[in-house]
């Protein structure tokens, strides 16, 4: 008994990455390695078996290895599919993202990863190959561009949190170039089809939000989210500090898209009339709603004062575009449409990305690449007619003979 009672002490204070290998009965090689897992400091024992004694003396050398770099003796057995379900339990929720960028990633691990071949990989067995077949086979379904890049994001945090885990010594994610999403040009409308759209939304409740999108580049949440705080009319400023949006069935204020997303734009004097218009007809509301009145403060309100249901103005502009005419028209093609009239009128373009509220001015030239040389044959025939002002001689003319 006390021998018996010695061998398991000492088993349990064996050191940390402490390898032993022995032959057993039928003749295979058994290699055992003992160590204090990296996660949770417990003692644990990892083992291989081959026929031959180098195969598993290289292996036992790879999982010591792995031990002293603070990863597990082994990769996890259990599937990915599975470890991404539990992931949207546990690690995402937790995490500190936007609540929108929640919602995205829960939809897309739910639709694209866990149920996908990728999904029913034992984590062991995932290499970079694996995530390229997966990335091909997301493109085998049509998705779009900018859809596989997030999935492969969403797969890859994912993949992450595994390895922080201790689930798998290296996320093979890292090592997969992300997907590239090819650019493509922002649609927008020419000032007669804008005219034409609003002419087609004229009494819809909405109207007035179609006009102030197209008046000032605001996106859909920013222009819903704007309260009367926020609205300076006498000087003629708004002020955007948060976006509205429908979240797990919930209609909320959220953060900004961006740090620069949070700004103070100027009003044109048609944006500005906008804005008393609606007031008047919100104060005539008002009156008439008396105690069904829901006091919001927002700038767009229902007839009895709620915030705006973002997808219903989404329901109307679709149905001032059918009378339109027009197709493939959006809520923020009216944005488009704003931010390409202001660059065609040669509006600066660090001045149509600050009231845009983009990031950065690279977003504003990538999107709006389109209507760059326009501006630029404009800026360079400035130039070209400032520098002939002046009579010099041109390289190509030799000089008269004296």
């Amino acid at each position: 008994m006390g021998g018996v009672h010695n061998d398991r002490i000492m088993r349990r204070r064996r050191p940390k990455g402490d390898g032993s290998i022995h032959q057993r009965p039928d003749g295979k090689w058994v290699g055992r390695l003992y160590y204090e897992d990296p996660i949770t400091g417990l003692a644990k024992r990892a083992q291989v078996t081959s026929t031959l004694k180098k195969e598993v003396s290289a292996q036992l050398r790879d999982m010591m290895k792995r031990v002293e770099g603070g990863a597990p003796a082994r990769d996890d057995s259990g599937l990915f599919g599975v470890f991404a379900a539990r992931w949207l339990e546990s690690s995402l929720p937790a995490s500190d993202r936007k609540e929108t960028t929640k919602v995205l990633y829960a939809g897309l691990a739910r639709n694209h990863v866990i149920g996908s071949d990728l999904g029913k990989l034992p984590m062991k067995n995932l290499r970079p190959t694996s995530v390229e077949r997966f990335v091909t086979q997301l493109r085998a379904k049509g998705l779009s561009d900018s859809t596989v890049r997030q999935v492969y994001t969403v797969a890859r945090a994912i993949g992450d949190d595994a390895v922080r885990d201790g689930r798998m010594a290296r996320n093979p994610f890292a090592t997969v170039r992300r997907p590239r999403v090819m650019s493509r040009e922002a649609r927008f409308l020419e000032p007669h089809q804008v005219n034409l759209l609003l002419e087609a939304a004229r009494g819809s409740r909405y109207e007035p939000l179609f006009h102030f999108l197209v008046h000032t580049g605001l996106r859909r949440g920013e222009a819903l989210a704007l309260t009367w705080d926020d609205v300076d009319l006498e000087e003629r400023l708004v002020r955007v500090r948060g976006t509205l949006a429908r979240v797990n069935g919930d209609l909320r204020l959220l953060e900004p898209k961006s740090a620069k997303s949070r700004r103070t734009i100027p009003l044109s004097g048609p944006a500005a009339d906008v804005l008393i218009a609606v007031r008047e007809r919100t104060e005539a509301e008002r009156n008439r709603a008396a105690q069904l009145w829901v006091q919001s403060g927002h700038v767009f309100v229902t007839d009895i004062g709620e915030p705006c249901e973002p997808r219903n103005a989404l329901r109307a502009l679709s149905a001032a575009c059918r009378r339109a005419g027009l197709d493939g028209v959006g809520l923020h093609t009216l944005r488009h449409s704003a931010a390409s009239v202001m660059l065609s009128e040669r509006v600066p373009l660090n001045v149509v990305s600050q009231i845009l509220g983009h990031s950065g001015i690279s977003i504003t030239a990538d999107v709006y690449g389109h209507i760059a040389p326009d501006v630029s044959r404009n800026a360079l025939d400035v130039l070209g007619a400032a520098l002939t002002a002046f009579p010099v001689t041109s390289p190509l003319q030799s000089p008269p003979h004296t």
